[in-house]
């Protein structure tokens, strides 16, 4: 055993961790490769969802949400990380390829991401503001990702984001191709992939969302849930639209939704806004730069009862893969 480089079950409780990671529909588009110390992230193709996602901007976003969670479960583990972003090229499926050195000394801070990482989870229900003992939104200030931007949307903002999100379900009302592929996979008891009934709002909870992507009704109660939503929405942009972009859009993502489970407070992203090139140029006008928005999130505070189980994911064994090391000469 080389103690230069993490054992395979170390590698594998962290790539378990990343793989916990927020996708696309739960559609978890990603594989691990591990060798001679140098784990390897591929986005996997076969889980593109076509019709919601056909460039792959948020296949490649998701698996830099799966980057980050890598990041900070390596780091609780006691391992540092250097990453090289696209080593093969902007249009290369090769992501990422991560380095690991021993000596990380994590922060009480650093386990609560962690945690944060177990309990997290997509809560489309209606939200009560954040709570104001959270220091929200200071702390997400400081998580900007190298050519990310974070902006905290004042609540007069909601009109356009209403206005975009009416756009956005008229273009898909009549999409049979995407109501097809929506119901695939929102709304199913498949064992490993998807989104369960019961991490979906009801029909009644989704109407007091203005804002939110439409689902399938699912089998949540209504216990407890606010009136209308009073959520904050933070919207992660970036400097340029490419595929190194989106990745690290995808780092900021899980940075803001880690941060704010942390902070025990509830969390949505939300993506359907920036599907069409109209919504997003709405979205645009909200800047204060000129950035490109890539993903916005709702936070808020939700009642504890009836929240959901953690979403289903693949095993981890189907994602990685532990390949021999190369003998030496």
């Amino acid at each position: 055993m080389d103690p230069r480089i993490p054992d395979v079950n170390t590698v594998r409780m962290a790539v378990d961790l990343a793989c916990r990671a927020p996708s696309v529909h739960n559609s978890q588009p990603w594989r691990w490769t591990y060798t001679d110390g140098r784990l390897d992230l591929f986005s996997d193709r076969s889980r593109l969802l076509p019709s919601i996602d056909p460039t792959a901007r948020q296949l490649v976003l998701s698996c830099g949400a799966a980057l980050h969670h890598l990041q900070v479960a390596a780091t609780a583990l006691k391992w540092s990380t250097e990453i090289d972003r696209l080593p093969m090229g902007e249009h290369s499926n090769h992501l990422a390829s991560i380095r690991f050195s021993h000596g990380a000394r994590p922060a009480s801070h650093d386990f609560d991401l962690v945690a944060a990482i177990r309990r997290r989870y997509s809560d489309r229900r209606p939200f009560a503001p954040p709570s104001t003992g959270t220091g929200f939104p200071g702390p997400l200030n400081e998580m900007l990702r190298p050519g990310t931007q974070l902006t905290v949307l004042p609540q007069d903002a909601r009109p356009v984001l209403g206005a975009a999100t009416e756009l956005t379900a008229a273009l898909r009302r009549y999409d049979s191709t995407y109501q097809m592929e929506i119901h695939w996979w929102a709304g199913h008891s498949a064992d490993s992939v998807g989104i369960p009934p019961d991490a979906l709002a009801t029909a009644e909870q989704s109407a007091r969302v203005e804002i939110g992507r439409w689902f399938p009704p699912g089998s949540r109660s209504s216990t407890g849930a606010p009136g209308a939503d009073h959520s904050t929405v933070v919207v992660i942009s970036t400097e340029g639209d490419g595929r190194e972009d989106w990745l690290r859009a995808g780092e900021a993502l899980s940075a803001v939704l880690l941060e704010a489970t942390a902070d025990r407070l509830a969390t949505c992203p939300l993506t359907h806004l920036t599907e069409f090139g109209q919504s997003r140029e709405m979205i645009r006008t909200l800047l204060p730069g000129n950035g490109c928005p890539q993903a916005l999130v709702r936070i808020g505070t939700t009642a504890p009862e009836d929240r959901p189980k953690p979403t289903p994911r693949l095993p981890t064994d189907s994602v990685l893969t532990v390949t021999a090391r190369r003998a030496s000469r």
